[in-house]
C-alpha cells in the first residue's frame, strides 16, 4: 500500500517537472520562419495549411512560428527577394533580429538566397526536400517542352492560372512566372544559383557543406519514398515523377543527393515529396517518421544552438 502511494507519487512529480520542459521544448531563441515551395502558400481560405498541422506542433512547445508567403511559382530570386520584405515588415513589427528559415522543396533556395544576401537576417536555414541541384522533373519538362513551343505555352499558361488560384485563395496578390520557376528549378538553373549563392555547398557530389557560412548555420534533410500510403491522394502524381530519376532514390521529385546542403541531418526519410510537410492530411506511411516529431526535433536542435 504504502510502496503504490511512494511510486504514485514519484509519478505525479515527475510528470510534474516534464510538464514545463515540454512546454519549452522548441523555444527558439529566434522565430522560425516556414517558406513553402512550388504551387505553396501559407493557408487556403484560412483554413488549411500547407505545412499541415506543423505550426502548432512547434507553438505548442514554445516556438514563436511565422509562415511566409511567396510567389507560388516564380525565380528563386524573386521569392527571395519577397521574403525578404516579410522579414524586414516582422523585424520592423515585433522587434525580432535575426530568424530561423524553415523551407521546403524551393522554399529552400528561397531561403539560402535570403541567407545569402542579407545573412543579418538569418539565424539558421533549414531546407526539406529541396531541389539544390536541380530536379529531373523539371528538366524533363524542360525537354519535353524547349522555348518558344507550343507546349511551352500551353504548360505555362496553366501553371501561372493554377499559382493565381492559390494565391487568391490564400489572399495575396504576388505575380506569378512559372517559366522562372522553371529556369530556377531545372539543373543548369540551380547551377547558376549556386554559382552565385554557394553557402552551405556540398564539398562532394553527394556529400555535406559547411555548417556555418557568414554566421548561419546550414542544415538539409529529405525524404526517399515514393507511393507511401493507398489512401493518398497525391501518390500517383509522386509516383509519375519519379519515374524522371530511373533507379536514383527520390522523394517522387527530389533526388536523395540533391536535398543535401550544409549539415545533412538525413536523406531517407520514409516520405515522398508532400509527406515532407505532412501532406496530404497527415497521410504517410505506416512506419515512416511523424513530420510533425521531426520538426520539434529540429527546433530543439536550433535552441540548444542558441538560435
Amino acid at each position: 500500500m504504502i510502496r503504490s502511494f511512494i511510486r504514485a507519487s514519484l509519478l505525479a512529480l515527475t510528470l510534474a517537472l516534464a510538464a514545463p520542459v515540454q512546454a519549452q521544448y522548441t523555444q527558439t531563441r529566434h522565430p522560425i520562419v516556414l517558406v513553402h515551395g512550388l504551387l505553396g502558400f501559407d493557408s487556403l481560405l484560412g483554413i488549411y495549411d500547407y505545412f499541415y498541422g506543423l505550426p502548432a506542433e512547434l507553438r505548442s512547445g514554445g516556438a514563436r512560428v511565422y509562415i511566409a508567403n511567396v510567389s507560388s511559382s516564380n525565380y528563386s530570386e524573386v521569392r527571395g527577394e519577397q521574403l525578404i520584405r516579410y522579414l524586414d515588415q516582422l523585424r520592423a513589427t515585433y522587434g525580432h533580429t535575426k530568424f530561423n528559415l524553415i523551407g521546403h522543396s524551393h522554399g529552400g533556395p528561397t531561403a539560402r538566397y535570403v541567407a545569402s544576401v542579407r545573412p543579418d537576417l538569418v539565424a539558421s536555414m533549414t531546407s526539406i526536400g529541396s531541389p539544390h541541384t536541380g530536379s529531373k522533373v523539371a528538366d524533363g519538362l524542360r525537354s519535353a517542352a524547349p522555348p518558344g513551343s507550343t507546349l511551352e505555352t500551353l504548360l505555362a499558361g496553366f501553371v501561372d492560372a493554377l499559382s493565381l488560384f492559390i494565391e487568391l485563395l490564400s489572399g495575396d496578390d504576388d505575380p506569378q512566372n512559372a517559366l522562372g520557376a522553371l529556369a530556377s528549378l531545372n539543373s543548369a538553373g540551380a547551377a547558376t544559383f549556386n554559382s552565385r549563392h554557394p553557402q552551405g555547398k556540398p564539398t562532394s557530389a553527394c556529400g555535406q557543406g559547411a555548417a556555418v557560412v557568414n554566421g548561419v548555420r546550414y542544415y538539409s534533410m529529405g525524404g526517399t519514398s515514393v507511393l507511401t500510403n493507398v489512401f493518398d491522394i497525391s501518390d500517383g502524381m509522386m509516383g509519375a515523377g519519379s519515374l524522371f530519376f530511373g533507379w536514383e532514390q527520390n522523394d517522387g521529385l527530389v533526388g536523395k543527393c540533391s536535398s543535401h546542403w550544409g549539415v545533412v541531418l538525413r536523406d531517407d526519410y520514409g516520405w515522398n515529396h508532400l509527406d515532407e510537410v505532412n501532406q496530404i492530411l497527415g497521410l504517410r506511411g505506416l512506419f515512416a517518421s511523424n513530420p510533425a516529431s521531426v520538426y520539434r526535433a529540429q527546433a530543439n536542435r536550433l535552441k540548444n544552438a542558441g538560435l
